[in-house]
């Protein structure tokens, strides 16, 4: 009874979404197993646990591993558990963000992947501004190149202003373009990134985003690509890969061997990301698969009591990497 009534407990606590209840949630599963509440540890910001491997984008020294956006503004990837979006939408506050973000520098992820998402983007300030946070923002525009170029270019300037470090294509509008043939649109926001100074890379869940970049040597200083395996049990099966991405629920990665082929030659950092399938394997997984072959950087969705283990997972797995592609993004 005690179990059940700390479950209880942490969904109330999380739902609830102060800073003092999420603390608590953190360490619910401890006192879960224990018959008496054991009142919850003291989180300490003020350690930065080196030793979390970086590699370089243009002039950014990046973590390995880098913490993404998408729990944050709350576009979880959770099939067909709709109450999710809503359940983390409560958990991860405004306070509870800028503790994850403190959580993420003090055990060595010094950068952050995230759409503009307007109140996002003013926590991130408050952040920097009001809390001192150290954290790198890598973020793509949300406004059209192809159908409103002023738009877009007035979106990475006001990024540049805010302290953005890089900028990249949104990978739903790089995926658009390659099915387009639309090379052109692909450069500009390239360009455009590059005309504020800023590292400009490239997202992408199909893989011929990166042969359409390649092919025409667009100068993307980084490859944002969805990366994961089949084998979690509601991977595609070999007979679905044919079909549309839309079709498969929880799959991001069509074609993992494929994917492997076409990296192994391109010489462009690549960030890889999905890499957990939203969840359907695990962090220790899902790292070695994707450092093993070829990605540079690993993007994972972590909430604040994940970020710590997954760290440890992160440096483990770099000590014992065995890459069949060459660091693109060398150790710095």
């Amino acid at each position: 009874m005690a179990h059940q009534s700390n479950r209880r407990e942490f969904v109330k606590q999380a739902l609830m979404g102060g800073a003092a209840a999420g603390m608590a949630a953190g360490c619910g599963f401890q006192a879960a197993a224990n018959d008496a509440e054991a009142p919850p540890a003291p989180i300490d910001l003020t350690t930065n646990r080196e030793g979390m491997e970086r590699g370089k984008i243009g002039d950014l020294a990046v973590s390995r591993i880098l913490l993404g956006g998408n729990l944050l503004t709350h576009f979880t990837h959770s099939r067909d558990l709709k109450y999710v979006y809503d359940l983390c939408a409560h958990y991860n506050t405004d306070e509870k963000i800028m503790e994850t973000m403190s959580l993420a520098e003090a055990n060595g992820v010094n950068t952050l992947v995230i759409h503009t998402v307007p109140r996002a983007m003013a926590t991130l300030k408050a952040h920097r501004d009001e809390r001192g946070g150290r954290i790198q923002w890598i973020i793509c525009p949300t406004a059209q190149v192809d159908k409103e170029p002023d738009a877009y270019a007035a979106q990475v300037k006001e990024l540049k202003e805010m302290g953005t470090e890089a900028v990249y294509l949104w990978g739903v509008a790089g995926d658009r373009f390659a099915s387009e043939g639309n090379v052109e649109a692909v450069k500009r926001a390239v360009g455009i990134g590059h005309d504020h100074g800023m590292p400009s890379g490239v997202g992408a869940h199909d893989i011929e985003v990166i042969r359409l970049c390649e092919k025409h040597q667009i100068p993307a200083d980084f490859y944002i690509k969805t990366f994961h395996h089949h084998n979690y049990p509601t991977g595609p099966k070999p007979e679905e890969i044919k079909g549309p991405h839309s079709e498969i629920p929880g799959y991001w990665c069509k074609d993992p061997n494929e994917v492997i082929e076409v990296m192994k030659d391109v010489e462009k950092p690549w960030i890889a990301f999905k890499v957990m399938a939203a969840g359907a394997i695990p962090p220790e997984d899902a790292l070695q698969y994707v450092f093993d072959n070829g990605a540079d950087f690993s993007l994972l969705g972590m909430f604040d009591f994940e970020i710590e283990k997954d760290a440890t997972i992160a440096r483990q797995v770099l000590a014992k990497v065995q890459r069949t592609r060459p660091w693109r993004a060398p150790a710095v």
